[in-house]
């Protein structure tokens, strides 16, 4: 920590992803008993923040939570914009949003789980749940990125479900909020 509790910095490799076909993989059971996954149709700021915090913090999710409640709440109330959480028993485990608002691409803007749900086989089969849902509209491609703060299973995962990476990038996050 620097100055005043301050976070140096954090240089980090973007990877930029995307699948023009949808994938044949068949059809993955949730893995775990007592498992919904729901839209959150009316979406409030706060839940929004919850469950992106609540996914991200350990991954550098900061974005998001630099925006005002009204720039977060003209993306995730968009109707182009989907947000599906996964709950396990009775709490949330997880989430992805799907952002179509780009013509012919549909955007995987974010996807993870809580800490407590990682390694339990939700990932595959939310990760599956999402494309599945993606291409219902038939897009021309669909899109996702992640970074090497984010999980080290995340990359990997991606690539075998089908997307393929079509640019790489050094960014540097300030992960002060």
């Amino acid at each position: 920590m620097g100055a005043a509790g301050r976070k140096p910095p954090v240089e980090a490799v973007v990877t930029f992803l995307e699948m023009r076909a949808k994938p044949a993989h068949a059809k993955v059971p949730p893995p775990l008993a007592k498992t919904a996954l729901v839209r959150a149709e009316a979406i409030t700021v706060p839940f929004y923040r919850y469950l992106y915090d609540a996914v991200g913090r350990t991954w550098t999710w900061v974005e998001r939570k630099r925006m005002t409640d009204e720039e977060l709440a003209a993306i995730v109330a968009d109707p182009k914009v989907e947000v599906m959480v996964c709950w396990v028993a009775g709490v949330p485990a997880g989430y992805y949003e799907l952002d179509r608002r780009r013509a012919g691409v549909v955007d995987l803007a974010y996807f993870g789980l809580v800490p407590e749900h990682i390694g339990k086989g939700l990932g595959r089969w939310l990760l599956a749940t999402a494309l599945d849902h993606a291409w219902q509209t038939g897009p021309e491609r669909v899109t996702v990125n992640t970074n090497t703060l984010d999980h080290p299973r995340a990359l990997p995962l991606y690539q075998r479900m089908g997307f393929v990476p079509y640019d790489r990038r050094s960014v540097v996050f300030d992960p002060n909020v």
